[in-house]
């Protein structure tokens, strides 16, 4: 996301806003009755969904909310170019915010051994895979959010623990598994009161759907959906990742392997999402 603050008058800002492809932002209920929110499409393609109701919208398309009575969900389809006006300013606030979540994300990747851009690759192959299942809009924002920060609880795991090239011991594998209940705690947290949305995409994206995984071992369909998309394309990434402690797989290989744990591991609804989307990865 680009930002760059156009104009401002008597409590009025306009921002001009570049997305790529598959980026995202939300806009959450006003406090104020009076507020006013709007959106002038320049270029490209918005996918805009509220309550259960998604449209696509192209250039030259307006959309206004006075006020935002629930979570708007706006997700770039390709890269695209439009103009936010709000009622209340909000640009300051708005740039801090998303400098420190990209900062955020890039230290978490590099604590973890992947390149800065592992983070980022989760949330888009997250955020179209949600699109494929047509979530409605509260749901794809925490899947975007809780999917950039889905590992932000390994912050506080050791190094030793966290970069050990070879199998972990059961000691060291319990600590491990810690970093789901530290991302969900860190994600609500004061300190970051806007991340609270994705906590539990954070506390839930180990569960599977046998009720094999953790913190919780939940089953089925208890496992909160964005926190099973999550599950299902962060295994696929590190199926095929470089490791210190495995070679990575081909795509078709650990496509298969996603395919054959299909209602074992992953939920059939997400897996079967994942299959029809899977092609378009690589040309995030």
């Amino acid at each position: 996301m680009t930002i760059t603050l156009l104009a401002t008058y008597d409590g009025v800002e306009l921002i001009w806003h570049e997305l790529k492809q598959f980026g995202l932002m939300g806009f959450n209920p006003s406090s104020s009755a009076k507020a006013f929110e709007g959106i002038v499409v320049l270029k490209g393609t918005l996918r805009v969904s509220w309550y259960d109701h998604t449209e696509l919208v192209g250039p030259g398309a307006t959309i206004a909310m006075s006020p935002v009575e629930d979570a708007v969900c706006v997700i770039a389809m390709e890269d695209t170019e439009f103009v936010y006006i709000s009622s209340i300013p909000l640009f300051q606030a708005y740039k801090q915010w998303v400098e420190l979540f990209h900062k955020m994300a890039t230290e978490i990747a590099e604590k973890d051994g992947y390149t800065a851009s592992h983070c980022e690759r989760i949330r888009k192959y997250s955020v179209l895979t949600g699109c494929e299942l047509d979530l409605p809009a509260r749901d794809m924002v925490s899947l975007s959010c809780g999917a950039l920060f889905h590992d932000i609880g390994k912050i506080r795991i050791p190094d030793e623990i966290l970069r050990k090239p070879g199998r972990l011991t059961p000691e060291e594998f319990d600590i491990m598994k810690m970093h789901t209940i530290y991302g969900r705690e860190m994600m609500q947290s004061p300190l970051h009161p806007f991340l609270h949305v994705g906590s539990v995409v954070a506390e839930q994206h180990h569960e599977r759907y046998d009720g094999s995984g953790y913190p919780y071992g939940l089953k089925g369909e208890d496992i909160y959906l964005p926190a099973a998309i999550v599950a299902v394309v962060d295994s696929y990434d590190a199926m095929t990742s470089e490791r210190p402690y495995q070679r990575p797989k081909s795509k078709q290989e650990a496509v298969e392997e996603i395919r054959t744990l299909r209602g074992k591991l992953y939920d059939p609804r997400v897996v079967d999402a994942f299959l029809k989307v899977v092609n378009k990865f690589d040309s995030l």
